[in-house]
């Protein structure tokens, strides 16, 4: 499943209404509640995952008024096979990337 995919379930699942915790449990669970106050939701999934070569700046624009983009961004960063592509948080794949590298590189510095 893909990211576009992950994201049209999510808007698009039976289950979206239901109460977290019938599918999660508290051990492990992250608390993903900010998503129902992300912009994105109200938005065409396709904006956040344009084609290969096509501009993100859009899929930025909303971020940048986002509520949750801090806790968007940190999701992305902290899960990595779940979003490898895409814009989350107002990063897209090289932004990510690039603070991955510099995480890594202050770990190692440590």
């Amino acid at each position: 499943m893909t990211a576009r995919d992950a994201m049209r379930w999510a808007a698009e699942a039976a289950c979206r209404d239901e109460d977290p915790e019938l599918f999660f449990t508290d051990e492990g669970a992250e608390d993903l509640g900010w998503q129902d106050r992300a912009l994105c939701a109200q938005t065409d999934p396709e904006v956040f995952f344009p084609e290969p070569g096509h501009r993100t700046s859009e899929a930025k624009k909303v971020c940048a008024r986002c509520e949750v983009r801090a806790e968007c961004a940190e999701y992305a960063l902290g899960n990595p096979d779940l979003t490898q592509s895409g814009v989350w948080g107002g990063l897209d794949e090289r932004d990510r990337a690039a603070i991955r590298r510099q995480q890594r590189s202050l770990e190692e510095a440590a």
